[in-house]
């Protein structure tokens, strides 16, 4: 007994382990794996981290993303991670002359704009457009138009196909359905070109959805709220093509219309609502409710004009009249508010992670480091992104840019999102003198609108592939192949 025991002691000590493995062994390993994969490996030890350090390892990865780059790659016999990594922060910041880009001419003005995978999806009045970025790229205005609506379009959303009764099998399970709200009373419910739900309940114009999903896994909702002062919420796997039985709660207790809604990050059931008299209420989706408003979990109210809001864990970040401040959804007390010094806000948008904001006024916007304003009336932030025509109307915030722009200015500016570093200057639309109607951006691409007052167009520009680095001066040129940076900003991954 005590001899089997010592064998199979001696087994186990002796079983190979990965970190038994010779480094050249590894790195061969590693040229399988994913870029979010070998994220991961550098961070699990010292040991693994060494292998995905290897030149080898990033100059597959450099091929498999920027394969036009090939002569650069080659001439390069060390640091390809850092020149991987600070050429794709670059991209992120549109630092280039050289995107690829098309223009295309609409008949309105653009009120919403959406980037989803190979579409981009704009709302004129009552109609949506879906347009298909590899046609715009060729040069063909090629759409498909959905007309149900009999009002404008107030809100778009993009869910997850699979949360709702339409998904069927595997080959779908990355698909995007849309859904719109409209000033006709009711939300639509988009796939495949056509409208496959409509949903009723409001006795009003519909004003906003909500950003995200809430609920468990098995009973995902959306919510809406309406001038009639109601939030209602959901369901996506609701069949028939009315939605029928879709309204699963009609949650009362504001006084006036919704204008903003946000889904918490602590907690799947709560989503948050703001009123045109900046009320807010928690309302938390799991609660059967029986007398109409125990639905509702906390409540605050905030002073100003609501501009915009955003949750993040367990704080709701707000921008309103000329301040913005934090609410701790867990006790609903102010954790800060503080003023921006700008007469009026126009605009706002947040990057929790980072500990920035950014808030556009007349003129200009300001980036704010969040963790450095508590109570004071007089904070200074951290950038002035200046030189804008008019109100600062539109803000994109990730964790390498900062866009804004603005209805009466028709041009675009592009911001370092850690510093407030102007990286680039771009034209909202091919429309001289247009302003800026409508904004979307994500990742490498963005997609503006201009117009003025006889027609719109749509401008998109793709940086994934660009090579030509250069400057806020309109007429530089770039060098041949794309350099490396060696000011290291920007993340470290893109996972």
């Amino acid at each position: 007994m005590a001899d089997n025991h010592l064998s199979t002691s001696a087994n186990h000590n002796s079983a190979t382990k990965v970190t038994d493995m010779d480094i050249d062994s590894l790195v061969h390993c590693a040229g399988y794996l994913t870029l979010k994969d070998i994220s991961n490996m550098a961070i699990s030890c010292k040991f693994l981290n060494r292998v995905v350090y290897s030149d080898s390892v990033w100059r597959r990865l450099f091929r498999e993303r920027w394969p036009q780059l090939e002569p650069y790659i080659k001439l390069q016999t060390s640091g390809l991670r850092e020149a991987y990594l600070a050429r794709y922060s670059a991209l992120q910041q549109f630092k280039f002359v050289d995107p690829l880009d098309s223009n295309v001419y609409v008949e309105a003005k653009s009120s919403d704009l959406l980037l989803s995978k190979n579409s981009v999806i704009l709302s004129q009045g009552p109609l949506v457009q879906i347009f298909s970025i590899d046609k715009l790229l060729e040069g063909k205005a090629s759409f498909v138009s959905l007309n149900d609506h009999r009002a404008r379009i107030t809100s778009m959303r993009l869910f997850p196909l699979k949360e709702t009764s339409l998904f069927r099998n595997e080959t779908h399970i990355n698909d995007n359905v849309l859904v719109t709200s409209s000033c006709d009373h009711s939300i639509r419910l988009w796939w495949k070109g056509s409208c496959q739900r409509c949903f009723r309940g409001h006795n009003g114009p519909v004003t906003v959805l909500s950003d995200k999903l809430l609920g468990d896994e098995s009973a995902k909702v959306f919510a809406s709220g309406g001038e009639d002062s109601t939030v209602r919420l959901w369901s996506l796997r609701s069949t028939g093509k009315r939605g029928q039985h879709a309204l699963k709660a009609t949650l009362y207790g504001h006084e006036k219309p919704i204008v903003f809604m946000s889904v918490t990050g602590h907690m799947a059931s709560l989503i948050v609502s703001m009123s045109k008299d900046s009320k807010v209420r928690v309302w938390d989706a799991s609660v059967s409710s029986c007398d109409r408003n125990s639905s509702c979990v906390g409540m605050t109210s905030v002073p100003g004009v609501p501009v915009g809001m955003k949750c993040h864990d367990s704080l709701l970040y707000i921008a309103s009249g000329s301040s913005i401040g934090a609410v701790d959804l867990r006790t609903m007390k102010t954790a800060f508010r503080t003023s921006t010094n700008q007469e009026k806000l126009y605009s706002f948008d947040i990057m929790p992670s980072k500990f920035l904001a950014c808030t556009g006024g007349l003129g200009r916007a300001m980036l704010w480091d969040i963790r450095k304003n508590g109570e004071s009336r007089g904070a200074e932030p951290m950038a002035e992104l200046d030189g804008h025509v008019g109100p600062v109307t539109h803000l994109h915030m990730d964790p390498y840019k900062i866009i804004t722009a603005g209805t009466e200015d028709p041009h675009v500016g592009i911001w370092a999102a850690d510093t407030g570093n102007q990286t680039n200057f771009l034209s909202c639309s091919p429309i001289d003198s247009s302003g800026c109607s409508a904004m979307a951006a994500d990742g490498f691409r963005m997609v503006t609108a201009g117009y003025n007052q006889e027609y719109g167009a749509l401008q998109f520009r793709d940086f994934n592939n660009a090579v030509c680095s250069g400057s806020l001066n309109e007429h530089v040129t770039g060098s041949k192949f794309w350099c490396p940076s060696t000011s290291g900003d920007g993340d470290e991954s893109d996972s």
